[in-house]
């Protein structure tokens, strides 16, 4: 299985939400590999987002096709410094590649749904190329709505499967609104909220991570999902 995870914005807890919802299938004992197409802000010998999957999660394969060190989208960072821009169908190919033999491959987007491989091909392109199902991450708190329905919208009007809207941190004392944006995120995208990972579970040590991701993601990402308390 191929599951594409995006976010509704950067810094919405993608990478966090993709060790997780791993971590759940390594703990089936289920071959496991993370796909990031592109890497940005990152300079050539720093860890990203991918260092982070495999301290979290030991023993799942990952992959980087393309790494730019300006903290820009895909298509922009590439042209900064002369690189041909990684494509949609590049990125497709990878993915179907590590699904020969691995049960779950999930690739993990750059920003949000729309933000540019190329000058005209986003990861809603790789989506549509694999015929994917995607995860949505999205804020806990206020303006959270729009921009889940925004994304949740564009999917559906691609003809694309949206799985469910993950909240990639939720906050330790959560406000009236993202009290709220528990029962009201499923209302307005008409989409399974799929969980909630705490805010600060990168920090964990991985068998902690792990206890975390079978507490907080629903059973449809091999968890068994408890609504966050106020």
């Amino acid at each position: 299985m191929i599951l594409v995870v995006t976010g509704t914005g950067t810094g919405v807890g993608k990478t966090i939400v993709t060790a997780a919802v791993a971590a759940n299938a390594v703990g089936r004992g289920e071959r496991v590999a993370v796909l990031k197409p592109a890497q940005t802000g990152v300079g050539p010998a720093e860890a990203g987002d991918l260092a982070e999957v495999q301290r979290l999660v030991p023993g799942v394969t990952t992959r980087e096709l393309a790494r730019y060190p300006d903290p820009l989208a895909p298509f922009t960072a590439a042209g900064r410094i002369g690189a041909a821009p990684l494509t949609p169908a590049e990125a497709a190919e990878a993915a179907a590649e590590l699904a020969t033999d691995h049960d779950l491959v999930l690739v993990e987007g750059a920003g949000g749904l729309l933000v540019r491989f190329t000058g005209d091909g986003t990861l809603a392109e790789v989506a549509a190329l694999l015929d994917a199902p995607v995860l949505v991450v999205a804020a806990a708190g206020l303006g959270t709505l729009n921009h889940s329905a925004l994304t949740v919208e564009v999917l559906r009007t691609r003809g694309l499967t949206c799985a469910g809207v993950v909240v990639g941190a939720w906050p330790a004392e959560p406000d009236l609104a993202s009290r709220h944006n528990l029962t009201d995120l499923p209302l307005v995208t008409a989409v399974p909220l799929l969980g909630a990972l705490p805010d600060g579970a990168a920090a964990l040590p991985p068998d902690e991570f792990a206890e975390v991701a079978r507490h907080t993601l629903a059973p449809a990402l091999g968890g068994g999902w408890h609504t966050p308390q106020a």
